[in-house]
């Protein structure tokens, strides 16, 4: 019986996915195999062209070096406030989640005032005499993963603060005692503790940073295309949805391709006793 009420209370959350979730990508991808040229021909011309290509692979390499930088610099931070009293705690995790309550379109106007020929950052450089000329930093590949990094770092630190705040720290503290320094205390006992928060946080900024469109088409501009403006390019200003669902399909593959590879090895790096065993 328990059984049987279960499935019930999970049916309309089942459904919902299939109807919302699943049948429109269905949909999407049906007219991608529809051609008289071949079931896979649509794919097959997408991926031999060139420039395609450096598309996909900037799109990765984005992604990547976001979730990275996330990760080195989510760690640190979400130690420090998991450390704290838990009034500050909540005031800080307040602070961190306070950017995400405002506007992606508005938080990235804000990079381009900041990272402009006029900018803060090029005004500090000339004044310190680093730079003669200003750099060019907007509509790059680096003014994406800046403002990526800024859009996801809150993302990642939330993940880690549950994980931290679950940790034993007499673990730590018996490695001090017998004499581990505080950086391999942090790698050798922290990190390992930290593998499910750590794939979460990356799981969630990876594929949020490879499927991001407001930061690429703001900060990147036209000339530096990643796979989502590729797909809005093809889709809203030369009215091609046949190649706009091929890529949104390849996307979908390459996403869930690399969160996959990230969970597993997730899995070969955590050695925590398995709770199954």
């Amino acid at each position: 019986m328990k059984s049987k009420r279960k499935f019930w209370l999970l049916f309309p959350a089942f459904v919902s996915v299939l109807l919302f979730a699943f049948l429109p990508l269905i949909q999407i991808a049906i007219p991608t195999f529809k051609s008289p040229k071949g079931f896979l021909y649509l794919y097959t011309t997408f991926l031999k062209n060139t420039y395609n290509l450096q598309v996909i692979g900037r799109t990765f390499l984005i992604a990547i070096i976001t979730m990275i930088v996330v990760l080195l610099l989510g760690i640190p931070i979400s130690l420090w406030i998991a450390r704290q009293n838990s009034k500050l705690r909540s005031v800080l995790t307040v602070l961190i989640l306070f950017p995400m309550l405002t506007n992606a379109v508005v938080r990235n106007f804000a990079w381009i005032i900041i990272l402009g020929h006029n900018g803060i950052i090029n005004k500090a450089l000339i004044d310190l005499h680093l730079i003669s000329q200003p750099i060019n930093i907007l509509y790059t590949d680096t003014a994406i993963i800046i403002g990526s990094v800024y859009l996801f770092l809150p993302i990642m630190i939330i993940s880690l603060v549950g994980s931290i705040s679950e940790l034993n720290i007499e673990v730590e503290e018996a490695a001090c005692i017998l004499g581990a320094n505080p950086w391999i205390n942090l790698i050798k006992i922290t990190i390992p503790q930290l593998v499910s928060g750590i794939l979460t946080g990356c799981i969630l900024v990876f594929a949020g940073a490879m499927t991001a469109y407001t930061t690429p088409q703001i900060l990147g501009g036209n000339k530096n295309l990643v796979m989502s403006t590729l797909i809005y390019q093809q889709a809203m200003t030369l009215g091609n949805w046949q190649t706009a669902s091929v890529i949104a399909i390849i996307l979908i593959v390459i996403s869930a391709l690399s969160m996959l590879s990230l969970k597993k090895a997730s899995h070969m790096l955590d050695r925590r006793p398995d709770s199954n065993a």
